[in-house]
């Protein structure tokens, strides 16, 4: 008797717990249901509030980094050693969207070093080195003449922060018109266009007149954020004079404001692959017909953090 007493008091609780677990289930359900139905609407909000006329300001960057230390590591060239790097990425806007006009303003840049230090070599250098070094910022700004389409004028710069500053630096000024096809998207297109070049001594660069082609996809859905933008010059007078950068980012936050993030960028300049090849390399009898323009690129991952 106490054994069937037993058995079914089993059955009872067991019977109980699941009753309760479906129970509980069907409350949760209804509960996500009205969260669901509650950020549907926020995300309208949140658009109205997109589309009003003002400023618009964001900014995000990754930041990458390792540090390593060896000691009678043997099985290596230098068994006593200590290596870092560190990259940090930024990318920020300031948009001012009127029902007449609009003024867009960005910046993006790209910094790394590198080092790397043989302990049983005093003669090496120890400290961190540049090595990525990307900076860009550009103002665009348009009179509406059309639902999407704009009569536009644009002043973008180009050079590097940690080694070189403005040798070579790029300033690109013209006018043409500015289309948004979609939401977030910017393509320009500047027929005129003056690409001048600075650099200290050097024959190779020069400046020119050319087409500037600017496309730019930047957005923020939850907790991605991204940014594509491909800028890209074509001389009037030589095609050894055109250039393009094609920069990405991508930043996904996981924890309040930090995640992580990853950016790469490719680029062709016929310019500054002749004046490496002259200049770093020591061949001297190089010239635009025998150079070698390879596609230059870099990437960065690690940490994130949204501002």
């Amino acid at each position: 008797m106490k054994k069937l007493f037993f058995a079914l008091l089993c059955i009872s609780v067991v019977s109980l717990n699941a009753q309760t677990k479906e129970e509980l289930q069907a409350q949760k359900a209804e509960k996500q249901a009205i969260a669901d139905a509650a950020q549907g609407e926020a995300n309208a909000l949140q658009a109205q509030i997109d589309a009003l006329p003002g400023w618009r300001k964001g900014a995000f960057g990754t930041i990458g980094g390792s540090l390593s230390n060896f000691n009678n590591w043997y099985s290596q060239g230098a068994p006593n050693n200590a290596s870092g790097n560190i990259g940090i990425t930024v990318n920020a806007f300031a948009n001012l969207i009127e029902d007449k006009f609009f003024w867009r303003n960005s910046l993006t840049s790209n910094l790394n070093w590198v080092k790397l230090d043989n302990k049983d070599n005093p003669a090496d250098d120890d400290s961190f080195n540049p090595t990525t070094d990307v900076f860009n910022i550009s103002s665009l700004y348009g009179r509406n003449i059309a639902k999407n389409l704009a009569v536009s004028g644009l002043a973008e710069y180009r050079t590097t922060l940690l080694d070189n500053f403005n040798d070579p630096g790029y300033l690109d000024v013209g006018v043409g018109a500015t289309w948004t096809p979609i939401a977030n998207l910017i393509v320009v297109v500047h027929p005129l266009n003056y690409n001048f070049v600075f650099a200290d001594g050097d024959s190779v660069f020069e400046s020119s007149l050319g087409a500037k082609i600017v496309a730019d996809y930047t957005r923020q859905i939850g907790a991605v954020n991204f940014k594509t933008n491909l800028s890209a010059f074509q001389s009037y007078k030589s095609g050894d004079y055109s250039n393009w950068t094609w920069s990405n980012s991508f930043g996904y936050t996981l924890w309040k404001m930090i995640g992580v993030g990853f950016d790469f960028g490719l680029r062709s300049n016929k310019q500054e692959a002749l004046n490496y090849s002259i200049n770093t390399l020591g061949n001297t009898g190089e010239t635009f017909d025998s150079v070698d323009n390879d596609l230059q690129s870099y990437y960065t991952f690690g940490l994130s953090y949204k501002f």
